[in-house]
């Protein structure tokens, strides 16, 4: 699909330079479509940008639900507590894996997204934690206040993390950190 081509170019020359200096002649060409068809999926570069941070999160989501459920599969033995910290970790090794992606995403997202997309992203981000959550938390209303402590943390944690240092290593310390975070929440 043009759409799908036009964000992954758009990706791939994000690994080479930031944002700003990609164009949307660049992202045509090496796509290999023409200029107008951008402007028939797209009115301008920041609506690929909002799209592309929307399917990268919604992504993520999708494969920490699918990776935590895979979980609850293999063993129904875990505590929540050591079934967080799996997740936790497999998320970790997530973002590390596209780091300069994630940072870039951060970064992106403060720039161009509306305070209505970055809630709905954060309501999507919620709702994938009660979905991880559920079958260790039977009272809703716990289930509710625990995701979203849990997408508070997780996400204040590894965004603030890479938004002051892009380059980030000790990834190690970081999952230490959120895990020691999470503890405060009685799980």
């Amino acid at each position: 699909m043009t759409q799908d081509a036009l964000i992954d170019t758009f990706v791939r020359l994000l690994n080479e330079k930031p944002a700003n200096a990609i164009t949307i002649r660049e992202m045509t060409d090496i796509a290999g479509i023409g200029l107008g068809t951008f402007y028939e999926y797209f009115s301008k570069k920041d609506d690929l940008i909002a799209l592309m941070i929307h399917q990268h999160v919604k992504n993520n989501a999708e494969t920490l639900k699918t990776y935590a459920q895979s979980q609850t599969q293999l063993s129904t033995k875990l505590s929540c507590q050591d079934y967080l910290a799996q997740v936790i970790h497999f998320q970790i090794l997530q973002v590390e894996a596209q780091q300069h992606l994630w940072a870039q995403t951060f970064l992106l997202e403060r720039q161009i997204s509306s305070i209505e997309i970055y809630q709905k992203s954060y309501v999507m981000m919620i709702q994938m934690w009660q979905s991880i959550l559920e079958p260790y938390i039977d009272n809703e209303t716990a289930l509710q206040r625990l995701s979203l402590n849990v997408q508070r943390i997780c996400y204040g944690f590894i965004s603030q993390t890479l938004l002051i240092e892009p380059e980030f290593a000790e990834w190690e310390v970081l999952e230490e950190d959120i895990l020691l975070a999470l503890k405060g929440l009685h799980l």
